[in-house]
């Protein structure tokens, strides 16, 4: 059935499965103060024993208890390629499910290289990207879900994206999806069993249970599709575009936010003629600020199309912030502010008045939406409101309250396909639709949430999609 258990499967595909030792740099890349090299597969401690020479030659590495480390050298024909640290996992008490070793070595590329040489020609062979992990999917060590969020923890570049990252490979998602996938199975098995007794007109499966469940579904659903937003700018940061006339200080506001120069400063009007990007840490979350041309009538080829990719990163941007000299305001400013604010929609703009150091009165605006926040971006001061006028927009209450935040878009995908199959089924129960046509929705929506998880046979396309982003060692 459908709804079967994923470990059956994974059984099944191990043992189609290279039964053979993999081994990779589990470290970055390079030369550091140490590498290891993991390896993984039955036979592993043996093959490490072949080479490794402890300094207590009573035993041999396999008769040593696991999760325990040894000190001493390997060489090569005789030749001393260093002096290392091996751990030991045995009886599948590692992070692949299977007998793995660890060898810490210096962090010299030649020794990496020699070591992992050496290793090939024992017998191991070079791990793909991501194997160590699909390994670990396919001895029962993790579901789908939770090895996708080990490569989200590795890429995680803020509080934010870790925090999400390590709840979800702590399987929170993974159980908030079993938990219905398990109340929805059992329901569909008495459906199921209707079908078998369809000559009986009998009814398994009380139709006001059904329907409570299903509602109950549709909401958790909708709030995990409804946290992807969230979830998105958390892991991919929040696009913020500085928009304005020319020389209103856009450049002037990026470098002060970066704490660098990272934008060309000039009194000359229209320095600026394609966007420059660049990410700052706010509070855990990361903001990718994007400087644009300004916003002006121009006969100048180049700076129009500056212009016109100024109004396609107000479209991107899931926040706008305009920004005008308050000590020198265009004459038709607020025409300006309104335009951007429909440019915009439903997104957040936030009116920034710069230059108010110099300014001689604030601007008095018509449109009660416009409520400037007073900065001068060249002296440092108002940027404390703004960073948490940013926060405040970003909303992250679901973050803070550690609710499940779906960030990935394969779940973000199948959660819709489920929820749709969902609400077939609730208008089918409404019109009467015959029990077969009921059953088939259920199985549709057991489906899609059984592809989070794995909890069924995953494409082998889709496995291949998700591993190969890993790193080799990974």
């Amino acid at each position: 059935m459908l709804w079967g258990g994923w470990r059956g499967f994974t059984s099944y595909f191990c043992a189609m499965l290279r039964n053979d030792i993999i081994c990779a740099l589990a470290t970055p890349s390079g030369m550091g103060a140490i590498a290891v090299i993991r390896l993984s597969g039955k036979g592993s401690i043996a093959l490490v024993d072949g080479v490794f020479n402890s300094t207590n030659k009573t035993k041999k590495l396999i008769d040593k208890a696991s999760h325990t480390v040894h000190f001493g050298t390997i060489k090569k024909d005789g030749l001393l390629l260093d002096e290392v640290l091996v751990t030991l996992f045995k009886d599948a008490k590692s992070f692949t499910g299977e007998e793995s070793v660890e060898i810490s070595c210096h962090g010299s590329v030649l020794i990496q290289n020699k070591l992992l040489q050496l290793l090939i020609e024992k017998g191991a062979r070079m791990a793909d990207p991501g194997e160590f992990t699909m390994r670990a999917f396919m001895n029962g060590k993790m579901d789908l879900s939770q090895a996708e969020a080990v490569a989200d923890l590795i890429a995680a570049e803020n509080d934010a994206a870790h925090k999400v990252a390590l709840q979800q490979m702590r399987g929170g998602f993974s159980k908030e999806i079993a938990q219905l996938r398990e109340e929805l199975i059992n329901f569909a098995s008495l459906i199921e069993l209707e079908l078998d007794f369809s000559e009986e007109d009998v009814e398994f499966a009380n139709r006001d249970h059904l329907v409570q469940l299903l509602t109950k579904i549709d909401k958790v659903l909708t709030r995990l599709i409804q946290s992807f937003k969230v979830g998105n700018v958390i892991k991919n940061g929040i696009p913020v575009a500085i928009v304005g006339a020319p020389n209103a200080g856009k450049s002037t506001l990026l470098n002060a936010l970066l704490n660098e120069e990272r934008a060309i400063v000039s009194e000359i009007a229209g320095t600026t003629r394609d966007t420059v990007e660049d990410e700052i840490h706010l509070g855990g979350l990361s903001f990718r600020f994007i400087d644009t041309a300004g916003l002006r009538e121009t006969t100048d080829t180049v700076e129009n199309i500056g212009i016109k990719r100024a109004f396609e990163k107000i479209e991107q941007a899931h926040i706008v912030l305009y920004l005008y000299d308050a000590a020198n305001p265009e004459s038709d400013l607020e025409t300006h502010v309104n335009m951007v604010m429909e440019k915009a929609g439903n997104k957040s703009v936030l009116v920034l008045a710069n230059k108010t150091d110099r300014a001689k009165a604030p601007v008095a605006f018509t449109n009660t939406n416009i409520s400037p926040i007073a900065i001068s971006a060249k002296e440092g001061l108002g940027l404390d409101a703004l960073q948490d006028a940013l926060l405040t927009l970003a909303d992250t209450k679901a973050l803070s309250n550690n609710q499940i935040i779906v960030t990935n878009s394969r779940h973000y995908e199948s959660l819709n396909l489920a929820l749709a199959a969902i609400n077939q089924v609730q208008d089918g129960i409404e019109i009467g639709l015959t029990t077969d046509l009921l059953a088939e929705d259920v199985r549709e929506a057991l489906r899609h949430l059984g592809n989070i998880t794995g909890a069924i046979e995953p494409d082998r396309d889709i496995l291949g999609t998700i591993f190969g982003k890993f790193c080799i060692g990974k």
